[in-house]
């Protein structure tokens, strides 16, 4: 204990020394701001679900065995990276077998597929992510198979060798009744079995029969699953499509999920869950209700989100602060201990460097990741998105190989995936932003170490000062429920013009410049009780 104290009372010193000088340039030599004063603040660890998480679309990552294709052992590779970027969690994207490449349509949900390794490899990534304290999510796709599934096969063949008008009989092939089955071959939504007169529901396209959600037998498919995956260490699921679980039918998405969530919990009481409803922001808050820990905030990503639009001066920084309450409000009205998700870009969107005309530095596209990962809740970072990589059109564009270096033949780069068009990144490869001090990839990485530096920022509720906020300024405090940790207060100013804050008139007591992020050398200064903001930049007040 003595010696704890002693760690904090020096990093304290230090921190304190530091900040000293904020009314002027608080940089030292070589360092930028950020990295000057976020860096002399010490890191906080805590075992919880807030955390910040990386998505990882495996195929497209890092190649450990020259084949062109990301794999498992790449990952593991990788991980001193992911850790120091600053993500303590990752997201895998589906590593079952698939015909695929996106693998979102699996053919046996216990196995992984052999172009991402063997079931060892998986093993010893999850082991060695438990050593560095980061935890592991999987894909969980419930809502369908591949039509390639031997469940699927299985009833497909019997159904072609029923006779005409026949009625299936489930006890003579139990298969049958884990699709849906019509003879309504018209029916919306529904895909026509060749050579029968029976078709299926397959929302998606015609390669991915849905699941029949209702049958006991298929509800015990899934239980198993889980547990085989909680055996093997995965600390969650990340679940898709739950809007399509039941298509139109919320409430029995609801049931459905609060079912799945009992499942698992059960099985691992500390799993984390995170939903897709890829919906209005009533829709997926009302999910809540099931008990799933977490669903993406939608509302605010992709190009049309909030914080694209708060970018583009579009949405006011007061307004971008009445959107988080909201949010906010409506998760905890349906479920009190509910863990936003904040996202800004994913697989299934354009990525963020092509959202912004005139950002050829990349200031607007940084100023974004830094709206995103100072929101509360469980963070996620699409990978390659922390060097403002390229892609947009068609999915295989926004799955692009994570762009290490400039050289394709470098160890490691991938090929990405089939059909993928060629096209330029916009920004420089990680090997270059990593020895750039005010590269994106700095940026994201100042962040994420804010996110740690402060507890608050991912677990407090928000709180607004309406008196100190207006169009461009936006003051919020963050007061987490558990009051060992100390609350923050962020101020952001969405302008790209210099603002100064008169501190004297906020209601909130915290006044101590603690941390930055700036999208350029330009830095925050605090002179008496003026604050002096450079534009596109957040502060972090501590008592």
């Amino acid at each position: 204990m003595k010696k704890r104290m002693v760690t904090l009372l020096l990093a304290g010193i230090l921190a304190a020394s530091v900040l000293s000088g904020c009314g002027g340039s608080v940089g030292s030599k070589g360092l930028s701001q950020m990295q000057s004063v976020n860096e002399a603040v010490p890191t906080v660890k805590l075992d919880d679900k807030y955390r910040s998480c990386y998505e990882i679309f495996v195929y497209s990552f890092y190649d450990s065995d020259g084949d062109g294709i990301g794999d498992l052992k790449g990952v593991d590779e990788k991980l001193d990276y992911v850790q120091k970027l600053g993500a303590d969690e990752i997201w895998l994207m589906p590593i079952c077998p698939s015909p695929t490449y996106h693998k979102y349509d699996v053919t046996d949900y216990e196995a992984i597929d052999p172009q991402y390794g063997s079931m060892e490899d998986f093993k010893k990534l999850v082991a060695d992510c438990h050593k560095r304290g980061i935890t592991v999510i999987t894909d969980l796709v419930l809502n369908h198979t591949s039509s390639e599934h031997p469940w699927f096969q299985k009833a497909c063949d019997y159904l072609k060798h029923l006779p005409k008008g026949k009625k299936p009989d489930p006890e003579k092939c139990p298969y049958v009744s884990y699709y849906n089955f019509t003879r309504d071959t018209d029916k919306t939504g529904y895909a026509k079995l060749s050579g029968t007169d029976w078709a299926y529901e397959a929302r998606f396209w015609e390669g991915m029969p849905d699941l029949n959600l209702d049958q006991p037998k298929v509800r015990k498919e899934i239980e198993a699953i889980t547990k085989y995956w909680t055996d093997l260490g995965v600390d969650g699921f990340r679940l898709d499509a739950t809007t399509s679980y039941y298509t139109g039918q919320n409430s029995k998405n609801i049931s459905f999920m609060t079912w799945l969530n009992d499942t698992v919990k059960k099985q691992n009481p500390k799993a984390y869950m995170v939903g897709e409803a890829w919906t209005d922001s009533m829709t997926y808050t009302s999910f809540y209700k099931s008990g799933i820990d977490s669903f993406f905030d939608f509302d605010f990503a992709g190009n049309d989100g909030t914080i694209a639009k708060a970018v583009r001066g579009n949405v006011t920084a007061e307004a971008f602060g009445k959107a988080m309450l909201q949010i906010q409000d409506r998760i905890a009205g349906n479920q009190a201990t509910g863990i936003d998700a904040p996202f800004y870009t994913n697989h299934d969107m354009a990525r963020s460097a092509g959202y912004y005309s005139q950002d050829d530095k990349g200031e607007k596209t940084k100023f974004a990741q830094g709206l995103n990962l100072m929101m509360s809740g469980d963070a996620f970072l699409y990978y390659g998105e922390e060097i403002g990589m390229k892609g947009s059109g068609i999915d295989e564009n926004k799955r692009a190989p994570m762009y290490w270096s400039s050289n394709s033949k470098a160890k490691g780069m991938t090929r990405g995936p089939q059909g993928m068009e060629t096209f330029d990144m916009k920004f420089a490869p990680l090997e270059k932003q990593q020895k750039d001090p005010y590269s994106i990839y700095s940026y994201v990485q100042q962040a994420l170490r804010l996110r740690k530096n402060f507890p608050a920022i991912a677990r407090g509720e928000i709180s607004m000062d309406e008196g100190c906020s207006d169009e461009k300024i936006l003051v919020i405090e963050k007061k987490p429920k558990d009051t060992s940790l100390t609350p923050v207060v962020l101020v952001y100013n969405m302008s790209d013009k210099q603002q100064e804050v008169d501190l004297s008139k906020m209601s909130f007591a915290q006044k101590t410049l603690s941390g930055v992020l700036c999208v350029n050398k330009k830095e925050i200064t605090l002179s008496g009780q003026t604050l002096t903001m450079p534009g596109r930049s957040i502060a972090v007040l501590t008592k």
